[in-house]
């Protein structure tokens, strides 16, 4: 009965376990471990635990387990795991599958904790990476020879929002033999047709619009049964990701307005985007929504929608992009995304502060460039704001 819901009806429901008492609310189970009836329930339990048997919170928790039914019946797979960071889940996905020898291919569009993965952890270990430019198609079929182990890209990259062709991508993967990994987050679960479009792994940092109010960390890698318990879970229960249970509770109580939340952020994007266009100081908008957006076609195809991020360069470069985050009085400056407020990222400073300035200017990282998450405000008052604050530049 559960595969016909719809989507906000999974996001209340999916996944629900209730304990004798019948509670509404979805139960915190605050335990590290669990009790069993005899030393021989023990050993049955080590050697297989059954659907709803669990060993150790490092493995599995009741309320992590609703967590992850819900999540995998959104985003179309058949199993989840829950880590305690989008970067465990990122970290998690790819180490667990690849060893010394192995070959990797991902765009080159990445966030930076992102690229430290690639660039220093997997390297360090004898994994070969080589990057592409994401959009470009004859990069991957040149990069992603037989033998290929894992493609990783980001849907939509950050800051740039520049989006990879999903099915063209996993067709060229695929037929060299290749796991494709996606970091789906700026896509966010709502408006994802990755695994539809051929993706066989998916990762969230679930701290963005899953939360979706700036309360805890997360994270969630989506797959086959497979992957998730024989590939993932192994390193992932050994080396300690596994998310708490009660971010756990955090997350499933987010998930019960995600819908919601992120149709009303994408619409108010949209709004600013295109009053963005027209404002003063501004030298360029980035948004894949608008209609006169490269990749607008692509967009509509993967997402129906620009998404909840709006990307614009302001004049004056880096001294221009502080002096008008310093005016805004609504919007927040953090580097945090997928809040409930919005906020305002300077990505060449903070989260790409660490790539030589060549880098930032190839992935057009610019000092004027500002990272826009939109939130649940009225429109009219963020507009308002970004133009007294513009003004000032």
């Amino acid at each position: 009965m559960t595969d016909s819901w719809k989507t906000r009806t999974k996001l209340v429901h999916q996944g629900s376990r209730r304990s004798q008492y019948g509670e509404m609310a979805e139960a915190i189970f605050l335990t590290q471990g669990f009790a069993y009836d005899s030393a021989e329930q023990a050993e049955a339990r080590f050697i297989k635990a059954g659907e709803d048997e669990f060993i150790y919170a490092r493995y599995g928790n009741p309320t992590t387990r609703m967590f992850e039914d819900r999540i995998a019946a959104l985003e179309g797979t058949e199993d989840a795991f829950a880590t305690a960071s989008g970067m465990a889940a990122v970290n998690g996905a790819l180490t667990a599958m690849l060893r010394a020898g192995d070959r990797v291919v991902s765009a080159r569009a990445l966030f930076g904790s992102c690229l430290y993965i690639l660039e220093e952890v997997l390297a360090r270990f004898g994994v070969e990476v080589v990057f592409v430019d994401g959009a470009d198609l004859d990069q991957w079929r040149a990069a992603v020879t037989p033998g290929t182990k894992a493609v990783f890209f980001e849907s939509v990259s950050n800051p740039t929002l520049d989006l990879v062709d999903i099915r063209a991508v996993c067709d060229i993967a695929h037929a060299a033999g290749a796991v494709v990994v996606v970091d789906n987050v700026f896509a966010t679960p709502i408006f994802s047709r990755a695994v539809d479009l051929g993706a066989d792994v998916v990762v969230y940092s679930t701290t963005k619009h899953i939360d979706g109010q700036g309360r805890a960390l997360g994270g969630v890698i989506c797959g086959t049964k497979e992957f998730i318990r024989k590939v993932a879970e192994p390193y992932l229960k050994h080396t300690g990701a596994a998310m708490s249970p009660f971010t756990a509770w955090i997350m499933l109580s987010g998930m019960t307005t995600l819908d919601l939340r992120c149709r009303a952020m994408a619409s108010t994007a949209a709004e600013v985007a295109q009053a963005l266009e027209s404002a003063t100081n501004v030298s360029r908008v980035i948004y894949p929504g608008l209609p006169g957006h490269t990749q607008h076609a692509l967009a509509m195809a993967q997402m129906g929608t620009g998404g909840t991020v709006v990307t614009f360069e302001v004049a004056g470069g880096k001294e221009g992009a502080f002096r008008f985050m310093n005016a805004l009085e609504i919007v927040k400056i953090s580097n945090n995304l997928g809040d409930a407020k919005t906020i305002a990222t300077h990505p060449a400073t903070t989260t790409h502060q660490r790539l030589p300035p060549e880098q930032k200017a190839a992935l057009g990282i610019t000092p004027g460039l500002i990272r826009l998450s939109l939130g649940l405000e009225d429109p009219a008052d963020l507009i308002a704001d970004l133009a007294q604050a513009l003004a000032t530049v």
